[in-house]
């Protein structure tokens, strides 16, 4: 009898020890609710010696109940043992994130001219670095989550979650040095790195590492822009396009209604109502001030003015409504308040009377030629924004 207890022991460590390595770090349903960064990391960094262990416990009084114990007990013990078997290979070979999302294997890019594939109204990430200008769409790195890119001889490491819908550009260095990442799972569904030096986690939305030898270290993010492809070209026309990489068209296809907000699953539907957990806002942080805008009402408006901690701020939406902008409304000294847009394409200041587009570009009035200066900001969901930055404000007239 105790060698089926010791049995039970080992086999129970075994099977919970692999199934919750992976449960605590990917969306299962409850798994991302709970403070288990700790404790993921704690197995995942042991896995070896628990494993040892639980074959300790295991293997011995599995031998002397196949010489000795009766055939339902023995025929018993090989159900366990297959069971396990079938576990172990669950999940560490079918529900591990970087066994779901696989990296591209071929990454290129092409002209605005000769690109066919990738459509005007999708959306994608752009960067520009230098003269080069870059543009990814969120249906190939939202479900390869990271894709590595070397523009003006600068590494970048473009990232996209389409769980927490943001969208971040890092160069992947650590201590001067370039790092390898791979994705290996999730925290409060966020995607979450772990460097293949020292297998650091880090979080997708910050580029911190949260926890492992390097916590506290953060990647230097680079300034990026989501918009449509139209809009981006319109503004960059000599940008390159990332081009689908054929072996996983399948994958981007299933992302297909991912730009619109029009899928249904738990983890990346919309809700349309404002400030639920799925809602869309555009987030900007200045310094250490934070603040969230309801996505439903920069659609309404097209124009969002405000002040954010001591930077007068405007939000401006295009007519395709899907690409915004972040802006500073100082322009030489001066801070400067915008009319409502009356035809969805233009908006006048109410000081020089100067008419604007929507980009932040003056053109006509004393202050033609002149343009706004950029802030970064993130379309995101707002159980996103307010997790990771738990100090924000909600805007409100």
């Amino acid at each position: 009898m105790l060698r089926i207890v010791i049995f039970l022991i080992g086999f129970l460590l075994l099977v919970f020890t692999e199934i919750l390595r992976v449960y605590y770090i990917m969306p299962f349903p409850g798994s991302q609710e709970d403070e288990t960064l700790q404790l993921a990391y704690f197995i995942q960094n042991n896995i070896a010696w628990i494993r040892l262990l639980g074959l300790a416990l295991t293997v011995y009084p599995f031998y002397v109940i196949q010489m000795s114990g009766s055939k339902v007990v023995r025929i018993t013990f090989w159900v366990l043992a297959g069971f396990y078997v079938v576990v172990f290979y669950m999940f560490n070979y079918r529900y591990l994130a970087d066994r779901i999302f696989l990296p591209p294997k071929n990454v290129s890019f092409l002209s605005a001219e000769q690109n066919k594939k990738v459509k005007p109204r999708q959306l994608v990430i752009g960067i520009t670095i230098g003269s080069s200008s870059r543009a990814y769409p969120i249906e190939i790195i939202g479900y390869h989550h990271q894709v590595r890119d070397t523009v003006e001889g600068h590494l970048v490491m473009v990232t996209y979650c389409t769980v927490c819908r943001t969208g971040r550009v890092y160069i992947p260095e650590v201590g001067g040095k370039p790092e390898n990442f791979r994705l290996v799972g999730m925290d409060h569904y966020n995607a979450m790195f772990e460097d293949g030096r020292t297998r650091s986690w880090w979080r997708q939305v910050s580029g911190e590492a949260v926890i492992g030898p390097l916590q506290g270290n953060a990647l230097k993010e680079i300034p990026s822009e989501q918009m449509t492809l139209e809009a981006w070209i319109a503004g960059h026309p000599d940008t390159m396009i990332l081009q689908p990489d054929d072996t996983f068209q399948e994958a981007y296809d299933d992302l297909s209604d991912y730009d619109e907000g029009t899928r249904k699953g738990r983890l990346t539907r919309r809700d349309s109502l404002s400030w639920k957990d799925k809602s869309w806002v555009v987030g900007v942080q200045i310094g250490l001030d934070a603040r969230a805008y309801d996505w439903n009402e920069l659609v309404a408006t097209r124009v969002i003015q405000d002040v954010l901690g001591n930077t007068p701020i405007l939000l401006t939406l295009l007519p395709d409504s899907m690409t915004f902008h972040t802006f500073s409304r100082v322009i030489d000294g001066d801070t400067l308040v915008f009319d409502k847009v009356p035809d969805l394409s233009s908006m006048h200041d109410t000081k020089t009377q100067s008419a604007w587009d929507l980009n932040g570009h003056c053109l006509e009035g004393s202050l033609k030629g002149k343009s706004l200066t950029p802030i970064q900001s993130y379309q995101e969901y707002w159980h996103s924004w307010r997790t990771f930055r738990p100090h924000t404000t909600a805007f409100n007239h």
